[in-house]
């Protein structure tokens, strides 16, 4: 199959979320499962900046935007260590500025009028590179108004007709709501412009045109794409998911295991695998304990979070278990990541309160990052809810076992500790279902009081490093989910001679 992946950011070149995660290392899956595979995004000012060679095909295009014209051309790179080919869409005044979507304490001004101009140029940029392209596979809010265009604007020419879309919601939160004038940059007849379509409670919702124009929509997970056809994590789509239940499915992001694999991950003072975890992860934790200035003590257990310090993570929450905690002891705490004011703020006071028992770092550092995965004993994902997650997958590779909410993802990937999951051999975590701190606390005691036991704790370990969450795995269920898009369109007409 031919595939073209449109998104809005991509690792090495732009990262704010998982998004990216996935954009860099799909099309890498795929390619390996012998597709044809390319991927286009922006070219943002960190792309531009950045190391990596970019040859000029000289493809230069124009998009109307409204009542005017705006020029764009084409720069094309590929993806470290592969023969993915990566082309951006150069136009300085949209993309080249310091961050991806946000300038200081809001979003662009121009941001519809921005991703309207990518859209835009990804369909253009078919024609003008004379792409074969089989699958056409967009993502997110940024890239909803492609399958719009292909139905609608683009639905004559040849060359598109028989292009499937797919869209993957990545986080629902997320819409690409803008007022209705906004309507006038897509270049869309203002008929679209209604409650079935393209308007949202009388503004132009452009993750709503792709849920409904896509020929399928898919979610990082089973679980959310069910959590999110009902309020409130439907957030007021959950009509249209309705709807389009029967188009809708969810696959599991992968683990990109070339960099998160303590077997040969650079950034570990103790590299282990399944067959040396125990002496690998006690080594690991020492240092992570020197490092960050907490007491050296082998048995007491060395909880972590690492994530985005907002409500959507469970950071309150688990704010409030720690202050309770540190009043007995116990336990140690490590957290990384920054967030919103108040609770940075919260986090570092436990931390300048308690330095023997909690460490933080209010900044983002993945190498940090990798090192208390390895070191930790218990990650903990409180999420409020959680799309897919990552980083649960990352702990079980690690041999540190996850507590999560059973949400999304969370719930899909974590086999919950109990006797009969235990006997089985199958359990890998803590899932608890309430989204409450008391929830959370009696979760982290279940689990302190099965670290006690090192039989059970090893064999826990010991499930969650044989589980497979490669992208090889993801990219087989995308690889079906192709298929099926394109088994469902009509034959081909048949040319009389």
């Amino acid at each position: 199959m031919n595939i073209l992946l449109a998104a809005s950011e991509a690792v090495p070149y732009a990262k704010t979320g998982g998004l990216a995660d996935v954009s860099g290392a799909l099309p890498l899956a795929l390619q390996k499962a012998g597709h044809q595979v390319a991927l286009i995004m922006p070219a943002y000012r960190s792309t531009l900046k950045s190391q990596f060679e970019m040859e000029c095909p000289g493809i230069e295009f124009t998009i109307p935007i409204g009542q005017k014209t705006v020029a764009g051309s084409l720069l094309k790179s590929y993806l470290p260590g592969s023969q993915v080919p990566v082309y951006f869409v150069r136009q300085d005044h949209y993309f080249e500025r310091d961050q991806l979507y946000t300038a200081g304490k809001g979003d662009y001004v121009d941001n519809c009028e921005r991703f309207v101009f990518f859209s835009r140029a990804v369909l253009e940029s078919i024609r003008l590179l004379n792409l074969e392209v089989d699958v056409l596979h967009c993502n997110d809010w940024q890239t909803g108004l492609i399958p719009v265009y292909l139905k609608t604007l683009y639905r004559h020419s040849p060359q598109y007709q028989r292009i499937v879309s797919l869209l993957t919601v990545h986080n629902l939160a997320y819409q690409g709501t803008f007022w209705h004038w906004d309507m006038l940059l897509t270049g869309l007849d203002w008929k679209y412009f209604n409650w079935h379509q393209l308007e949202f409670f009388g503004n132009l919702n452009l993750l709503k045109a792709g849920l409904v124009f896509a020929d399928a929509i898919n979610t990082v997970s089973p679980r959310y794409a069910q959590e999110i056809q009902s309020s409130p994590l439907g957030c007021g789509l959950e009509g249209v998911l309705q709807q389009r239940r029967s188009a809708l499915t969810g696959i599991v992001n992968g683990a990109d295991y070339d960099r998160w694999n303590p077997a040969c991950d650079d950034n570990l003072p103790v590299r282990y695998d399944a067959t040396s975890v125990v002496a690998g992860k006690a080594a690991c934790k020492a240092a992570l304990q020197r490092e960050l200035n907490l007491p050296v003590e082998p048995r007491t257990p060395l909880l972590a979070f690492v994530g985005r310090m907002v409500e959507q993570k469970g950071i309150d929450q688990l704010i409030a278990v720690i202050q309770d905690w540190v009043q007995q002891g116990g336990a140690q705490w490590v957290l990384l990541g920054t967030g919103h004011q108040q609770f940075e703020e919260a986090v570092a006071t436990l931390a300048q309160r308690n330095p023997r028992m909690v460490a933080a770092r209010l900044d983002f550092s993945e190498p940090l990052a990798h090192r208390i995965e390895a070191a930790a004993d218990i990650f903990l994902m409180p999420s409020q809810f959680e799309p897919c997650g990552l980083s649960q997958l990352y702990s079980l590779k690690y041999g540190t076992v996850p507590i999560v909410r059973s949400t999304g993802g969370l719930a899909d990937t974590i086999t919950d500790v109990n006797d009969e999951t235990l006997a089985a051999g199958t359990a890998t975590g803590f899932v608890y279902q309430e989204h409450s701190a008391l929830a959370l606390s009696q979760a982290i005691r279940r689990a302190c009081n099965h670290y006690q036991d090192t039989a059970k704790w090893t064999k826990i370990i010991a499930a969650g490093m044989a589980q497979d969450w490669s992208w090889d795995k993801s990219a087989q269920q995308y690889t079906a989910l192709y298929q099926q898009m394109i088994a469902r369109l009509p034959p081909r007409p048949v040319t009389v001679h």
